[in-house]
């Protein structure tokens, strides 16, 4: 019988430990079959990788990179969590957002919800598509308050919002320390999408009313959305709601609150994205410096950041909706691993109109699975001890923290926001995304990359917009580029009955074409444009008919390097004899005569189908 140590099962004990530079020194040989003559550190960032915020991932972490001052749950910093259960105990709250003004239909979605896995409502009251205040009873009817705590998005309409809520609260006997929610007062997010002054005068009034008369009810959030729909990057996002949180802190402080009871009347909001390993460093990084600006101003203890993700809209695409629903679950799960308290899930049609049942039943199905069926809460930070994901945490809330420093020596928010200086900031880093997106960098599947032309389009009732206000922050998304192409290309089908066409021109047998053919036909296609590949191969013979035949107005070449060198010309020239009004070749830049434009990895695709769909009167 063998006898295990008495220090458990050790299966690497008789073999050395390998150290950093062996395993660097593999890495060399890899990459130098690949032409890459790098050695040491330089092989090791070669295979690295820069995210957002200048942040860059590298391929291998190890106990360097722990963070030995992430603490427990429910102690500050509090980045493995604000409370010492986490949500072991029962589960994140599961809060399903609701944007119909119609306050009998709102009503009937509303207990559907409740009844099958809700836990709390996120409403829109008043303004652009939100319920009128006055239809807030009937909105509510048959809704336990003590039990489901209502969370208002009521923007100017806040006072008498918040009115009518306690009103019908007061009406059906719910005692005041039993009423829970949030009020939703953030009077600098408001002013960030309307390009006002902030006024913080409601919402100072109803926090010092909560704080004194419904200890469950919170009467302001900081709403870190409108910077991260305007084109913010992760760290951006921290950092002005840092600087919200510290400008709100003032404004109730200087009322009469202590920094105790001002921070118990904040709620963080923020953004998940389908990136689940900088969803749940963002949502930890936002715990610790938190943490740190209630120690600052002398209560620390008071720095257990009270949490709401929302599965980005952002990354919400209108071609192929279906897949918003993996999009969703994994910003859901990021949400979760990362400690948010309570989490909504945007249904699949978001970017389309006002969702139907079935969409926002797989929605809140999202959390369920992933409660339920993934056990996804049973373990407090599940991420934490992951080298990769406090290393992340950390180099993330030193970028956040210096975006907030930068607003404070602005000024505060207030000033940043007057000035567009945030703006401004935001602005430069979608522009920068943006040329990502167009080259395809960051692949948008279902629309940069495999776009299914056929699909049949997904129809929704329209959702009221809510215009951009001069000088506030814009609503961005990452398809509205592609989606300005497709949309060419549906009026072009609606008004020929075809799409416009591109004839595929492969050279030699499908092993020499087939990788360049089915990039360019993915390429094309994300542009609205269909993609003829018939014949299967061409030469400078056949070239001519087969375009001819294809009812295409241009070609794209596709093969090897090698059969470019030998045919590529002729067969331009085939097709230009046939009518081709512009020939592409699917490779790097060469010299090959008769070929007008080149498309290749890296290329600027929304600039080559933009150009392109101009040539072919695709207004």
């Amino acid at each position: 019988m063998t006898v295990l140590p008495a220090d458990g099962l050790s299966l690497a004990a008789e073999f050395p430990a390998p150290a950093h530079e062996q395993w660097q020194r593999l890495v060399e040989g890899v990459l130098r079959k690949s032409g890459k003559e790098v050695a040491g550190t330089a092989a090791e960032e070669a295979l690295s990788t820069t995210v957002e915020d200048g942040l860059i991932t590298r391929p291998l972490y190890t106990s360097r990179d722990g963070a030995p001052d992430a603490g427990y749950p429910g102690f500050a910093p509090f980045t493995r969590g604000g409370t010492a259960e986490g949500n072991a105990a029962g589960g994140w709250d599961v809060r399903q957002r609701h944007t119909l003004a119609d306050p009998a239909r709102l009503n009937e979605a509303v207990l559907a919800d409740l009844e099958n896995g809700v836990t709390s409502l996120w409403l829109t009251v008043g303004g652009f598509g939100g319920v009128p205040v006055s239809g807030l009873a009937r909105a509510l009817d048959g809704v336990l308050l003590d039990l489901a705590p209502v969370v208002l998005d009521a923007g100017n309409e806040l006072d008498a919002a918040a009115t009518e809520l306690l009103r019908i609260a007061a009406e059906r006997g719910v005692d005041a320390p039993a009423l829970r929610g949030n009020l939703g007062a953030d009077p600098f997010a408001l002013a960030a999408r309307g390009g006002t002054v902030p006024d913080s005068s409601d919402a100072v009034r109803w926090a010092l009313r909560c704080a004194r008369e419904f200890p469950g009810l919170r009467a302001l959030t900081v709403d870190a959305l409108p910077y991260h729909e305007a084109g913010g990057s992760a760290a951006e996002e921290l950092g002005a709601s840092l600087a919200t949180g510290v400008a709100v802190l003032r404004d109730l402080t200087e009322a009469g609150l202590t920094v105790e009871q001002a921070c118990g009347q904040l709620e963080f909001r923020y953004a998940a994205t389908a990136d689940q390993f900088l969803t749940i460093a963002k949502l930890r990084a936002a715990r610790r410096l938190w943490s740190r600006v209630a120690e600052v101003c002398g209560a620390a203890g008071a720095g257990a950041q009270r949490q709401h993700a929302v599965t980005s809209p952002v990354m919400m695409t209108r071609r192929d909706p279906w897949v918003n629903m993996l999009r969703t679950t994994l910003a859901c799960l990021g949400a979760g691993v990362g400690g948010a308290g309570s989490v909504t899930v945007l249904p699949f049609d978001h970017a389309l109109g006002l969702p139907d049942a079935f969409a926002r039943r797989i929605a809140r199905n999202t959390s369920t699975i992933l409660l339920e069926e993934s056990h996804l809460a049973q373990v407090i930070d599940p991420a934490g001890g992951s080298w990769y994901v406090e290393r992340l945490t950390a180099e993330l809330a030193d970028a956040a923290w210096s975006f907030f420093q930068e607003i404070e020596r602005s000024g505060g928010q207030a000033a940043a926001l007057r000035s567009g200086m945030i703006r401004e900031r935001l602005a430069a880093t979608w522009a920068a995304r943006s040329k990502d997106l167009a080259r395809r960098k960051e692949p948008i599947t279902g629309v940069s990359e495999f776009p299914l032309l056929a699909e049949r389009p997904v129809e929704r009732e329209a959702a009221p917009v809510d215009p951009v206000a001069p000088g506030g922050l814009p609503r961005v998304r990452r398809d509205e580029a592609f989606e300005a192409l497709r949309a060419r290309s549906d009026a072009h089908l609606a008004a020929t009955g075809q799409r416009p066409k591109v004839f595929l021109a492969a050279l030699g047998p499908a092993a020499a074409h087939t990788a360049r053919a089915s990039f360019a036909a993915n390429l094309f296609r994300a542009g609205g444009i269909e993609p003829v590949h018939d014949p299967v191969s061409v030469d400078a013979a056949t070239a001519a008919g087969a375009f001819s035949a294809s009812g295409a107005t241009v070609a794209c070449l596709c093969s090897s390097d090698a059969l470019y060198a030998e045919q590529a010309a002729a067969v331009a020239g085939a097709l230009r004899s046939a009518g081709a009004q512009r020939v592409f070749l699917a490779g790097r830049p060469g010299e090959h005569a008769g070929v007008d434009e080149y498309v290749f990895a890296g290329s600027d695709v929304v600039a080559v189908l933009s150009s392109l769909l101009d040539r072919m009167d695709v207004a």
